[in-house]
């Protein structure tokens, strides 16, 4: 049985590095064997804002309701993102906001602080790119973003586990580093439909 690889790009730039680098993911996944899908962010039409919060239900636009059917569909989830101002960019998490609602991604118990996480048995990869040099964000800043994204979003849902990869300083990247970024994430994939 072939896996099942759901590729989450959240940089609203065709010509951007993160682009690239959700193709080399796919083609490399494709190549040994997976059933990849694409999801780019920046071509979906829906509000990002959560305008009542968890109040009331706001209803989703179509290509929201077709993101939770490929959601659930993925056995591995791949979001390749930039980190602005610490962390994921507005598209992304008005899409989290949105998307991962009680009830799909997870379920509060009754008159408890525990909660069901109604996505486990999935897996995920995070790909990032960055201005600020990895190490950098990592011991100085203590990597935010990475935290947010890994433990109070995507663990909290269940998925598990979440492997992270940085690229970066991308402002000063020659040719040469970037090739070797991309072809990373080409192996990567191809890594990943392997454990299927």
């Amino acid at each position: 049985m072939s896996s099942r690889v759901l590729v989450i790009l959240a940089h609203p730039a065709e010509d951007s590095l993160c682009h690239a680098l959700a193709a080399s993911y796919a083609d490399g996944a494709r190549q040994s064997g997976a059933e990849v899908r694409r999801l780019d962010l920046g071509g979906l039409s829906f509000d990002p804002i959560l305008r009542q919060g968890y109040r009331e239900a706001q209803p989703l636009e179509p290509d929201l309701a077709a993101a939770q059917q490929e959601l659930l569909w993925a056995q591995h989830l791949v979001f390749v993102y930039p980190i602005w101002w610490g962390a994921m960019p507005a598209l992304l998490k008005g899409f989290l906001d949105r998307v991962l609602l009680p009830g799909f991604a997870f379920r509060y118990r009754r008159d408890s602080v525990w909660w069901d996480r109604l996505l486990a048995g999935r897996s995920a990869q995070l790909i990032t790119t960055m201005d600020t040099p990895p190490w950098y964000y990592r011991w100085f800043y203590r990597q935010p973003g990475h935290e947010q994204m890994r433990r109070t979003v995507l663990e909290f849902c269940g998925i598990h586990p979440v492997r992270v990869k940085s690229f970066g300083p991308v402002r000063s990247a020659k040719p040469g580093q970037r090739a070797r970024w991309l072809e990373w994430a080409r192996r990567q994939g191809g890594r990943q439909a392997s454990r299927a």
